[in-house]
């Protein structure tokens, strides 16, 4: 097709695409999206000794810019949706931690009209289902049984806009929540789980597609009771998010999960809270008191990690840098793998015609130079 009087070409990066990695790439902006051809005497960005890969997708954050997506107001969310987006995230997920359950159900409502107008791409309740001898971060008294009746109240609640639900599916009612969620094109994410390797194997055949934050808040894997990790890794159907920030997890066990589940199966998310893009500090997150020191989140009460302080320009950085994996491993986990997951992979997620101009350019180093969302520049890349 013909380009438009509005074409921007950004040419001379090396540019990822699904079908590899281009030399001397070009992308042309029209407007919003991306298109296939370019006006006559459209201008040009010169991006030579850069990289361009699309905009990333978080389907697993809590807050940033100070701001928490659980309790903060409409201002302060937008607030940490636009930090998450000054570091390469431009599709975004908002996950709440447990709360009390009309609480939960308030906070849906006031998500879900950002979810309808474009600023998140859904909202993932990670908690209150979850096991108290793997809780974490998140407050004991308020956990209950995965109830099928009240996974419905919370879906009704964030009225279509609920993406995930984290579960521990072996409890009372795990089972039929997980179906429940499958039957309604809802993730039904195993973690936070004291389960046992059968009874994780239930689950995936129930329907469930996703590990939360894989390794964390779940039993180690042993050699004669190999738990949820060894039947998260081995089946095809599951998806596994990482924290690849250096805290949540050895490099080791990253590689193992590349290597026993493939760069196709594999989701890099932050699992961010407030703290992230703002600094050391005393924080909430939901009832509970977190300490930020060095950029590591722990409870006040019981040192637990509470999350993290990343960024995905920063896991994309560690990935290339310190895990050595290639360029367009990391950009299906970062990118392609959580869109394909969350249902708008026809939109974001890959740097193709018809989509939106959703894209990060990085200099030769990997360091962030710049970021669009939509055709506009939320960081313009200044190039020596």
């Amino acid at each position: 097709m013909a380009g438009s009087a509005d074409s921007t070409v950004l040419a001379g990066a090396r540019v990822v695409l699904p079908t590899g990695t281009v030399e001397n790439g070009r992308v042309i902006v029209e407007g919003t999206r991306i298109a296939g051809a370019a006006a006559e005497g459209a201008p040009t960005v010169d991006l030579s000794g850069h990289w361009v890969v699309p905009g990333f997708v978080d389907m697993h954050n809590h807050g940033g810019g100070g701001a928490s997506f659980t309790s903060g107001t409409v201002d302060e969310v937008l607030t940490g949706i636009r930090t998450h987006r000054g570091h390469g995230t431009t599709t975004l997920v908002a996950s709440m931690v447990t709360g009390e359950m009309d609480f939960l159900a308030h906070r849906a409502g006031v998500l879900s009209e950002l979810v309808e107008q474009g600023d998140l791409a859904g909202i993932h309740f990670e908690g209150p289902f979850i096991s108290p001898c793997r809780k974490g971060a998140h407050s004991e008294e308020l956990l209950r049984d995965p109830d099928p009746a009240e996974v419905r109240k919370l879906m009704d609640a964030a009225r279509g806009t609920a993406k995930m639900f984290t579960l521990a599916t072996e409890l009372p009612g795990g089972i039929d929540s997980v179906r429940l969620l499958a039957e309604n094109g809802i993730i039904a994410a195993i973690g936070h789980t004291d389960a046992t390797y059968e009874q994780t194997v239930e689950a995936i055949d129930a329907g469930a597609t996703v590990a939360t934050h894989l390794f964390n808040a779940m039993p180690p894997l042993a050699h004669r009771s190999p738990g949820p990790i060894a039947a998260l890794l081995a089946d095809e159907r599951i998806t596994v998010e990482l924290i690849n920030d250096g805290t949540h997890l050895h490099p080791a066990a990253l590689q193992l999960a590349y290597h026993h589940a493939g760069a196709h199966r594999v989701a890099l998310i932050t699992d961010a809270m407030d703290a992230a893009g703002f600094g050391d500090g005393l924080y909430q997150l939901g009832p509970l008191a977190v300490e930020v020191k060095d950029g590591v989140a722990r409870l006040v009460e019981g040192n637990s990690i509470a999350g993290s302080t990343l960024t995905l320009d920063t896991a994309f950085h560690r990935a290339v840098t310190v895990d050595r994996l290639p360029v367009g491993d990391v950009v299906q986990s970062i990118s392609a793998n959580p869109a394909r997951l969350l249902g708008v992979y026809d939109r974001v997620g890959s740097l193709e015609p018809g989509k939106d101009a959703d894209l990060v350019v990085l200099d030769a180093d990997f360091g962030l130079k710049g970021v669009m969302r939509k055709g506009e520049w939320i960081k313009k890349p200044h190039i020596d």
